[in-house]
Formats: C-alpha cells, sequence, structure tokens
C-alpha cells in the first residue's frame, strides 16, 4: 500500500550502495524535488553514500547544477551505467577522470535489460552492438580503468553471434508522473514521455526494492484504466510538489504533452517557440546546418517512418515541412514519440504534436525489427570503408544513446554532418556554396576514434547508406565509398579530395546538390 509522503522521508528508503533506477531522458522527466532531498540528506549525514545510478537515457540538464548532477559532485555517487554523457557535465568529467566508474551501453538495449530484470533472466540476447565499440572484442562498455564490472559477453545461438548483456538489479526507482489517484495510481497526462516508467518500477518491485514516485498533484477521482502508467499496487511512495517543471524552459506546454493537436502546417511555428525559451546548449540554426538539413530532406517520400537524430539532424525537420512533406511522413522519436515534430537542442526526446506516446522498449522492437524507412543521424568521424563514430571523440565523449539501436535494421540511414569541424565557415548565396573558412579538424579518417555504426554491418544488412555534408554527398556501395554529388559553387579538388586521408570513387556523372528546401 502506498503512502503520501514528504520527499525527505522519501529518501530515507535509499540506503547506502543501492542501485537507483531514473525513468528520465536527458532533461525530461526529473524527479527534482527528490534529487534536492537526497542532495540535502547526504550533505547533512554523509548518506547514503557509494550509489549506483542505471539510467536508459542518461540524465541532466547540460548544466552541473542540475538534477542529479550536484549529488555527483558531492561524491554520492559511486557508478553511473548509462547510453547518453552529454547532458551530465560533472558525471562525465568524474567517469572519464576515472574518479567514478561508468558504463555506455547503447540505449535500446538498456530498455530491454531492465525489461529482462522484471523476467527475472539473468541477461539477454542481442544482435545490437556486434562489431561495434561495445562489443567486448573491441572496447567493450567500460569507460575507464575502474570499472570492472563484466556487463558484456559473447554467446553463439544457432551459428550466431549475439552479445549477452547482463540485466540490472534495482533496488529504488525514482519516477515523475503528474498525477496519483485515491489508489494511488499514477498517470502521466502533463508530461513529454512516460520512457520506462513501469517496467522501472516493475523491475524494482521484481528486485524486492521501493518505488518512488513525485507527482504534481493528488486527485479525488479514480483514474480511467487505460491512463493508467504505474499501477497503485506496486507504488511504495508518493510525493507531491506542486511547483513541478514539465522541462528545463517550460511550466508546461501542452503541445509537448498532446493537450494540444498540431496541424503539420503549424509544426514548425510551434516548434521555433521552444527554441525562442532556449535552455543551456540549444541548438543554433546556422548555414551548414541548413544546407544538409535541406538536401538530407530530400530523401525522404511519402509514407516514410523516420527517426531524426540530434544535432545537424534537426534541421531535416523543417526543411520537410518547408517542402509539405510533414503530413506525408511520420517521424519517431526513441523516447517514445510517434508523429509530430521532434523537439529541438535540450528538449530532445521531447515531441511537438505527437500522435502517440509509447514506452521506449515496444518503440525499440520496432526499430529492431527495421520498422523505420529512413533515419537521419549525425556523426563525429568516416573512415574509409564508411564506418561511423558518432559518440566519442577527445574532449567530446557523447554517448551512444539510441544511435545504435536505430541504425541497426533501418532500411536506409543518413548520416548527416559538416565535412570538416572547428571554426568551419561557409557562405550560400544565389545556389552556390563557398567555403570561406575551412574548418580545422578534418571528419574523414583512416582511424575512427570508437565505432558507433559498423559499414560491414550495413553490408551484411543489405542497408541503404547515404552520408551528407554541406559541400558532397557520399553512397556505400558494397564495400566502397562513391562520392555522387557536389555542390554547385565547390570545387572537387580543392575542397573534396585533397581533405579525404585517401582516394574515394567519383561516380562518373557527378549530381549537383538540390537545396530547394533551404530554411534559413
Amino acid at each position: 500500500m502506498y503512502t503520501i509522503i514528504s520527499a525527505e522521508n522519501a529518501v530515507k528508503l535509499i540506503r547506502p550502495g543501492d542501485t537507483i533506477g531514473l525513468n528520465v531522458f536527458l532533461s525530461l522527466g526529473h524527479p527534482e524535488l527528490l534529487y534536492t532531498a537526497l542532495y540535502n540528506r547526504f550533505l547533512n549525514e554523509g548518506q547514503p553514500g557509494e550509489l549506483r545510478v542505471f539510467c536508459t537515457a542518461g540524465f541532466g540538464g547540460w548544466n552541473e547544477e542540475t538534477y542529479l548532477e550536484p549529488l555527483v559532485n558531492l561524491g554520492a555517487v559511486k557508478t553511473v551505467i548509462a547510453s547518453h554523457y552529454n547532458s551530465m557535465p560533472v558525471t562525465k568529467r568524474k567517469v572519464i577522470a576515472g574518479e567514478i566508474e561508468g558504463y555506455c551501453m547503447p540505449l535500446g538495449v538498456m530498455s530491454h535489460m531492465l525489461r529482462g530484470s522484471v523476467e527475472g533472466r539473468k541477461g539477454i540476447l542481442s544482435r545490437v552492438g556486434i562489431n561495434l565499440y561495445v562489443d567486448p572484442r573491441m572496447e567493450g562498455p567500460a569507460m575507464n580503468e575502474i570499472s570492472q564490472e563484466e556487463w558484456v559477453s559473447i554467446r553463439e545461438f544457432d551459428g550466431e553471434e549475439y552479445l549477452y548483456y547482463k540485466t540490472p538489479a534495482i533496488d529504488v526507482a525514482l519516477i515523475r508522473g503528474s498525477t496519483c489517484d485515491p489508489s494511488g495510481n499514477i498517470t502521466f497526462e502533463k508530461e513529454c514521455l512516460t520512457a520506462d516508467a513501469l517496467l522501472m518500477a516493475q523491475a524494482a518491485r521484481k528486485n524486492g526494492g521501493k518505488v518512488i514516485v513525485q507527482v504534481e498533484r493528488l486527485t479525488h477521482e479514480y483514474s480511467r484504466p487505460r491512463n493508467v502508467v504505474i499501477p497503485g499496487a506496486i507504488v511504495d511512495a508518493v510525493v507531491v510538489d506542486p511547483n513541478q517543471q514539465q522541462t528545463l524552459a517550460f511550466e508546461y506546454n501542452p503541445t509537448l504533452s498532446g493537450d494540444m493537436h498540431v496541424p503539420a502546417a503549424h509544426l514548425n511555428y510551434w516548434g521555433d517557440m521552444i527554441k525562442w525559451k532556449k535552455a543551456p546548449e540549444t541548438s543554433t540554426r546556422d548555414i551548414v546546418g541548413a544546407l544538409i538539413g535541406a538536401r538530407a530532406s530530400m530523401e525522404l517520400k511519402s509514407g516514410d517512418i523516420i527517426n531524426i537524430g540530434i544535432g545537424t539532424p534537426e534541421f531535416v525537420g523543417p526543411a520537410a515541412a518547408k517542402a509539405g512533406l510533414m503530413s506525408q511522413v511520420t517521424m519517431t522519436v526513441e523516447s517514445g514519440g510517434i508523429g509530430g515534430l521532434p523537439a529541438p537542442g535540450s528538449h530532445f526526446g521531447a515531441v511537438v504534436g505527437a500522435d502517440m506516446f509509447i514506452d521506449m522498449a515496444p518503440l525499440f522492437d520496432f526499430y529492431n525489427g527495421g520498422g523505420l524507412d529512413v533515419c537521419f543521424m549525425g556523426f563525429f568521424q568516416i573512415d574509409m570503408s564508411g564506418s561511423i563514430n558518432a559518440h566519442n571523440m577527445e574532449g567530446r565523449f557523447s554517448g551512444i544513446g539510441g544511435f545504435a539501436n536505430i541504425t541497426y535494421a533501418t532500411k536506409k540511414i543518413v548520416f548527416c554532418g559538416s565535412f570538416t569541424a572547428g571554426g568551419l565557415e561557409v557562405a550560400y548565396q544565389d545556389g552556390r556554396v563557398k567555403i570561406e573558412q575551412e574548418g580545422r579538424f578534418p571528419k574523414f579518417t583512416e582511424k575512427l576514434k570508437a565505432v558507433s555504426f559498423s559499414a560491414l554491418n550495413a553490408q551484411h544488412m543489405g542497408q541503404k547508406i547515404v552520408y551528407i555534408t554541406e559541400r558532397c554527398v557520399l553512397e556505400l556501395l558494397g564495400d566502397r565509398l562513391v562520392l555522387t554529388e557536389v555542390a554547385e559553387g565547390i570545387d572537387l579538388e580543392r575542397d573534396i579530395l585533397t581533405h579525404l586521408p585517401g582516394r574515394v570513387e567519383v561516380a562518373e556523372t557527378l549530381k549537383t546538390m538540390d537545396f530547394s528546401n533551404l530554411v534559413l
């Protein structure tokens, strides 16, 4: 039977060494009142310490003072297991420095690991991650030398190799919902997502742990059964925070919860409204991203089900809207949103005008099964075989997030990124692209720092792979990279070939890049 208690009493249920399961997605869904109470308890008592945090998506608000970061900075956390680290500056710094243990595994795999924990399984088998950094024959998921726990191993079944991912044992689930009814049932009507709230609660329950839920309000009315996300029967404690904010920047935005229907013609307007309310490290519109987004949008066709990644791929949405494609394609976001327009920057994971919100685990089932027609992903590096590093550069470890699952079986993958980085300046006028200042760092390399996407895997899966930059387009044809398009105004030798670590095959007939859908 659940009890309604203060945040201070709720965090007393957490013991030293507990594994805390966070049902958050980057900056979304955080039970901030519980974080504050936990921080104050540790500050005053030095307890509970040696905590382990299991968070499928990763937590943080791109700021050292937000969410769980102050508690990590205080020294209460011993281990972090997550897929995405870029929004957690303190955690990332401590892990890279070897001060705390850190493990990074694909988001969809971690979601399914959580489901395996609910089922009482010791581990799950997955093809996702084979030949990627998480494969123990390459790097494995450990991020530093003190991280010695074996989360991933190799198994063979029916003549095929799989990665075996160990399931977590959750001691305390910290979850945020909207409303608690008289039976303790939790609904999420004002939230941007449910992520894996039910699985997280069930995993804690299965492990004999505690389920603590923060909500904005209590109600005397019983919830409609189909609206309940977490049944009161598995809730131990409810904490009420009437000042709960929906996102970093908004107290409440009805287009992100589904309370306001947004027609396709209005999506860009509402997307821009979110950008005006800037949170830390939101994306900025620039000519490079706009050019890439315009050309990438040409890869869409009516009826496609798609996924658009964070960063440069975000420019695809506005370009597709300009072309009138938004009503003809269905966007999905790995946080669970289907339909609508992915919210940009630090709001990533939220969806403007979604048709449906589902939990992450079943959405990743869909991704792993090849349900996506097209996905648009960013990158740090490309090697000359066409493999990609999208998660780990010197001083810029972001984590894999949903990247590995999304690219695993999608029919067509469009990688979107600038040709070089670090000071690149580009002008666009009268249909011509001019490189005014070349970037200091090449994106094309002989050897990747880490492998996020394997060209060899793509060949075996029969996927179509396209690489789009502001100046040219390449395709993976068989086992080779082929340059197929060049932007008007770009010199093939000076602006492209001289910046490659080896010769690339040039198509007999080079096409001119089409920027018709450009949005500036």
